[in-house]
């Protein structure tokens, strides 16, 4: 009996890979190590998919210190989801202590275990903010703690396949934004935004988001480590992304399909927009008032993340979704989010 061990695993992208380890039948049973169980969340979502599956079990860790906790069973894969991602949300040292730390001591359990598959989920954010069009060989130029620190991560993961190469193998993977049932991120609000007539254009129909569906996700890190068993290679590092990444409007037209309504969305300002969240922000901050309109969103709703997933395409990576094929798996998936 072998098992896969997920760091994070109760967040967004752990409790998918888990179910979809159990249901490719990749492995007998997944741990979820986390600080929080996914019932403390609140995502009832994720919360069926984990309790579904009984091959999947949830351990309470923190990865921002050593890991003592070992399964009695044989582990074929070490999945480390473990971040502090959000942006904004936090100061610039917590995105450092847990991605960092998160990784050391990821990989130093992994070798004490002498696990020798690693998936490891980085980001596009190391490449910095541009309209240039990137992929895989373009220098990474983080501006932002998060991304620096994923960079960084991103070696020390490197470094433990380096200890063991002959035998060890790591896949990492860059994904853009990742949306499916209970996100509760970026696509959610845009799908509620745009539902509920409040999202607005602001220049920005033509700017490229990179992204993915949570379920492409996960059997593109799969196929990946499988590539790399078939082909005898010990390390991958792609972006996972639709191809090419859709723009604004593409994702907005592509919501107002599945959702079979129409909508009329004005333009704006970048400006006006921009100085209306900051009066919100100003407003709500100080009494506690949770709220859709941030101005560090609204900003880098005018950003383009124009990366391509060159890695996939050159190796012939086939593609199960499309952006609207996603959208309405989710609404199938999850009703309640598409009201």
């Amino acid at each position: 009996m072998n098992c896969a061990v997920i760091f994070g695993g109760s967040g967004f992208i752990g409790t998918f890979f888990a179910n979809y380890l159990i249901e490719s039948k990749t492995v007998d049973k997944v741990y979820l190590f986390d600080k929080e169980q996914v019932d403390q969340k609140p995502f009832p979502y994720r919360k069926r998919l984990i309790t579904e599956q009984p091959q999947i079990e949830e351990i309470i860790g923190d990865v921002r210190k050593p890991i003592d906790w070992i399964p009695a069973e044989s582990i074929y894969l070490t999945a480390n989801f473990a971040a502090v991602h959000r942006e904004p949300g936090h100061e610039d040292f917590e995105y450092y202590e847990t991605n960092l730390l998160g990784a050391e001591h990821v990989c130093a359990w992994a070798a004490k275990v002498t696990c020798s598959n690693m998936i490891f989920t980085s980001s596009i954010s190391p490449y910095g903010p541009s309209e240039q069009v990137k992929d895989e060989r373009s220098l990474p130029t983080p501006t932002t703690a998060y991304g620096s620190s994923k960079l960084v991560a991103e070696k020390i993961h490197q470094n433990w396949l380096t200890a063991d190469q002959h035998k060890r193998h790591l896949v990492i993977v860059r994904p853009g934004v990742v949306f499916g049932a209970n996100e509760g991120g970026n696509v959610s609000r845009l799908i509620k935004s745009v539902l509920n007539r409040y999202f607005f254009y602001t220049g920005n129909r033509t700017t490229r988001k990179a992204g993915t569906y949570v379920k492409e996700l996960c059997n593109a890190m799969l196929w990946a480590l499988d590539q790399q068993h078939k082909k005898n290679i010990h390390f991958s590092l792609f972006n996972m992304t639709m191809n090419p990444g859709p723009s604004i409007e593409e994702y907005v037209r592509s919501i107002c399909f599945v959702a079979n309504v129409r909508r009329r969305v004005p333009s704006v300002p970048f400006k006006l927009l921009l100085a209306v969240t900051h009066c919100i922000d100003t407003i709500a901050r100080p009494l506690g008032i949770k709220h859709p309109f941030s101005p560090v969103r609204v900003q880098k709703l005018t950003r383009s993340n124009n990366v391509l997933p060159t890695f996939l395409l050159e190796n012939g990576y086939t593609y199960r979704y499309t952006l609207e094929s996603a959208l309405l798996d989710w609404k199938q998936s999850n009703p309640d989010e598409w009201i």
